[in-house]
């Protein structure tokens, strides 16, 4: 655990927390952080969801209830938000600032520092960065909601002493992983994009034990 900006000291085998494990992104992380050796705890809301997580621990809970968070959390090096929600073109969207506000306190409260999150290209500074279909249509009839409470998610982790990753992947696709990713900060040329979520989860797992991107916002692609 650190407090600084300079070095992330992990242990051998890194104690992570997966969050949102049960998604197509966070399953996976899961398989590969197991295949990596990984000591791998999962949250999840019934441990029928987490059955089929192979190699992790399951500790059953839901993301915004601090004792749950802090039950997982205990012991850990490291939590990796994989949570995501559905498009919701009519109700506010909640759950993603709630649970980070309760990650961030249950994360203080257990003296663990390290936390990497996903976003997404819409978030932040890369609105209007997702291609002409993703931010003339989707965007703005499906998805403003949700991203309404992405960015109430960043400014949560952000506004946090935590030694914080806030990744922002291009639009996810299920294909096979071709191990190239591109990491941007400057989006004034880009626009559109896809990379696939095996490629997501690498790159998420490369974080845990690097400070290249500490308490930065990369967008890959």
């Amino acid at each position: 655990m650190t407090t600084s900006a300079t070095q992330i000291p992990i242990t051998a085998t890194p104690k992570i927390v997966v969050l949102g494990a049960t998604g197509p992104t966070g399953r996976h992380i899961v398989s590969q952080a197991v295949s990596r050796g990984y000591d791998v705890t999962v949250l999840v809301r019934s441990s029928e969801k987490g059955a089929d997580l192979k190699g992790a621990k399951i500790v059953v809970g839901d993301a915004r209830d601090e004792k749950a968070l802090r039950q997982a959390i205990r012991g850990r090096d490291a939590v990796i938000s994989a949570l995501g929600t559905p498009a919701s073109p009519i109700s506010e969207v909640t759950l993603l600032s709630a649970a980070s506000r309760a990650l961030v306190d249950s994360m203080k409260a257990e003296n663990v520092s390290r936390l990497v999150t996903i976003t997404g290209i819409g978030a932040g500074d890369s609105k209007g960065h997702g291609g002409f279909l993703f931010d003339k249509l989707i965007y703005p009839l499906l998805l403003r909601k949700v991203y309404a409470d992405k960015n109430r998610q960043e400014a949560i982790v952000k506004s946090s002493d935590l030694d914080w990753t806030i990744v922002r992947p291009s639009i996810l696709n299920n294909k096979r992983g071709d191990k190239t990713v591109r990491t941007l900060t400057d989006l004034s040329d880009f626009h559109g994009g896809t990379i696939s979520r095996e490629d997501v989860a690498t790159f998420i797992l490369d974080q845990i034990t690097s400070n290249e991107w500490l308490r930065k916002t990369p967008f890959i692609t």
